[in-house]
């Protein structure tokens, strides 16, 4: 047997294990610090794409150079709680929508502005319709004199001055009796 108390088995395991437990935390070290730049380095490149994201949004809201920079420089100095505050005081619309909105609002005026309508049944006309053509209402009336057309209370022609009797609307035709008048004619 050995004169050694101890076993050369026990020996040489208590001595890989304190290599292996050495090896070990250096690598668990060097893991660690790997892990913590790649960690940092994500971090920084989440910030800087947070700061170019609210540079591009901020530039699609506004036109004003002061605000632009101010909203960046709040999210390039505060990170995520920057871009919150970024989040509450952005304008609501982008120039693009902003413009948008405002073009259908100025079609939607025209639409209103430029197109007449019937008094009595509201169906759409044209500006030089003598007649409507759903109901048959009288819309205007021709100048004797000049042929233009007037509307009805006027009481004189503007384009030519002659003097014409002022005139009420007309209560609507039955389309049978329209329809009468055309055939004896």
């Amino acid at each position: 047997m050995n004169d050694d108390k101890t076993p050369t088995l026990q020996k040489g395991r208590d001595h890989v294990m304190s290599i292996d437990l050495g090896s070990i935390i250096s690598k668990l070290n060097e893991l660690l610090l790997i892990s913590a730049f790649l960690f940092g380095g994500f971090l920084a490149a989440f910030h800087i794409s947070l700061v170019v994201w609210t540079f591009r949004d901020i530039r699609s809201r506004s036109r004003d150079l002061f605000s632009q920079l101010l909203a960046t420089l709040l999210v390039f100095v505060f990170n995520l709680l920057g871009l919150f505050l970024y989040f509450i005081l952005r304008p609501r619309e982008t120039l693009a929508e902003s413009y948008e909105r405002a073009l259908e609002e100025e079609a939607l005026l025209r639409g209103i502005e430029e197109r007449p309508v019937c008094p009595n049944c509201g169906q759409p006309v044209e500006a030089d319709f003598l007649l409507c053509p759903g109901c048959h209402t009288q819309l205007k009336k021709s100048c004797p004199d000049c042929g233009r057309l007037l509307y009805l209370p006027w009481d004189i022609c503007p384009y030519c001055g002659y003097p014409v009797p002022p005139q009420e609307p007309a209560p609507p035709q039955e389309i049978e009796e329209v329809e009468e008048e055309i055939v004896t004619t």
